[in-house]
């Protein structure tokens, strides 16, 4: 084996073989959408939705109205693009400003992932807040950044992303009835949506297992939609107990996972996962996730109407596009501040 940037290893408790289970009978649920077709399964349906959020906040969806050809166009273009000598791929590099396009050195918990990524915003272009200081109302303008080579990309991407944010929606409707709200409770948070489209490679990895293409973590957003490839790799922790379980890839299907948004205005009662990625020596993998984000003004608190005086709020508010911000800067490199992590908002009783 090759040796390992040290920047790269995770801590022995974060490895690929700690506290994981590889081949357990156990699975994440799998949702056929077409059911929604037939009036009799519709309440069905969401009472799955309702399950799988409270006790994965992940599962898997088949019949979901994205093309396949759509995902189809983007993997083949990207993987032209990916395969570009890299000062061709860092003329569209991201930067700590504008966190769109082409980056290759993402950290997760401060280790560097196995990964390279690229970019873009849902809206071009979209509204962000200037700094992460709470103090600051400013805002600004972040445009997308496109490559000159392939010249199909930006088409299909925003092709695919367009479906990929009407499936979302459609998810969002339903996890809203699971909950007995009204279908259409969270739409007014995405007037000015910050929701982005990444198309993550994974290459083969001369030590899988010290390095993680993608380390342990919570997402901040409120659900996101991935397609992953037949490599696999993905693995979710178990709310009960713990324990990594893989995620294993189901033709044409797509990954939901709710994030750290849908957790705090459920007041804990669905849950948002910790996941993480590995690696292996051989294969290269290709994951294409879209995270559906609310505008960068919205308060994100529990819902006035899943608290009580017997069930009282557990987190504090905090604006969505601060908390964003504050995030994304320990993404971009390795840096020794505290980020603020959700946790940090839970009130304490």
């Amino acid at each position: 084996m090759k040796d390992l940037d040290p920047t790269y290893i995770q801590a022995p408790e974060h490895r690929r073989d700690s506290n994981s289970i590889p081949n357990q009978p156990e699975e994440i649920r799998v949702i056929d959408l077409s059911r929604l077709d037939d009036p009799e399964d519709v309440q069905n349906v969401i009472s799955e939705i309702g399950d799988a959020c409270e006790k994965w906040g992940f599962f898997q969806v088949i019949n979901h109205g994205v093309p396949l050809d759509a995902r189809q166009r983007v993997e083949k273009t990207v993987k032209t693009f990916f395969d570009l000598p890299r000062e061709e791929k860092i003329k569209v590099k991201r930067d700590e400003v504008n966190q769109v396009g082409y980056h290759d050195g993402e950290h997760t918990a401060k280790v560097k992932d196995w990964k390279e990524v690229f970019d873009m915003y849902f809206k071009n272009p979209v509204v962000i807040p200037s700094s992460t200081d709470p103090e600051d109302e400013g805002i600004r303008l972040v445009y997308n950044k496109w490559p000159q080579f392939p010249s199909g990309l930006r088409e299909a991407c925003e092709e695919y992303a367009r479906h990929a944010e009407k499936l979302a929606f459609k998810l969002l409707e339903l996890i809203s009835l699971s909950l007995g709200l009204p279908k259409d409770r969270f739409r007014d948070y995405f007037k000015d949506q910050m929701s982005f489209f990444r198309i993550n490679r994974y290459p083969p990895c001369p030590r899988p297992d010290l390095a993680l293409g993608l380390g342990h973590h919570k997402d901040p957003d409120v659900l996101g939609l991935l397609a992953q490839d037949e490599v696999g790799g993905l693995q979710v922790r178990r709310r009960s107990d713990g324990v990594w379980f893989p995620i294993r890839p189901v033709p044409n299907a797509l990954v939901i996972n709710l994030g750290n948004c849908m957790e705090l205005w459920t007041n804990d009662k669905y849950w948002s996962a910790e996941h993480r990625v590995v690696v292996n020596t051989t294969r290269e993998r290709y994951s294409i996730p879209f995270f559906l984000l609310p505008s960068h003004d919205v308060e994100v608190k529990p819902l006035e109407e899943l608290v009580s005086p017997k069930n009282p709020p557990r987190y504090k508010g905090y604006k969505w596009g601060k908390f964003y911000a504050s995030r994304n800067r320990s993404n971009f490199q390795n840096q020794d501040i505290e980020i603020l992590q959700v946790d940090d908002l839970k009130v304490v009783t």
